[in-house]
């Protein structure tokens, strides 16, 4: 059991980097911990460069971030387009198509926490 877990988790972590690469983002893994039951909860770090974007993308849980540096534009399938800058916060529902996006000359620095069910992808690219 723990070898199909390592796997998962290896394999979660693959599709995360995969889709960490799009538009040059930098993630940093701060911690991970299975709580609650049949979940992990993932806490990292998104360093987004200038005209960066993360890629619209899907977690099997939800997101909750805040911006650390800089400024963001956050597009989440159904809402309004957030602007946010430092000091902001977001939250995003399990499922629901995402995408962050820095304009002009500065990075981006976002810490998210994701509560995401452990057998799935951390991410998954969206068309």
């Amino acid at each position: 059991m723990k070898r199909i877990l390592l796997g998962l988790v290896t394999l979660a972590l693959i599709g995360n980097l995969a889709l960490a690469q799009q538009g040059g983002i930098k993630r940093t893994p701060l911690q991970k911990l299975e709580f609650p039951d049949g979940y992990v909860t993932v806490t990292g770090i998104a360093e987004i460069p200038p005209g960066g974007s993360a890629g619209r993308h899907t977690h099997p849980g939800i997101e909750t971030g805040y911006v650390l540096e800089g400024e963001t534009e956050m597009l989440i399938d159904g809402q309004p387009t957030q602007h946010l800058k430092a000091g902001d916060s977001y939250a995003i529902p399990a499922g629901v198509v995402h995408d962050a996006k820095v304009h002009g000359d500065k990075s981006a620095k976002v810490i998210a926490v994701y509560v995401v069910d452990k057998t799935k992808p951390l991410a998954t690219p969206a068309p």
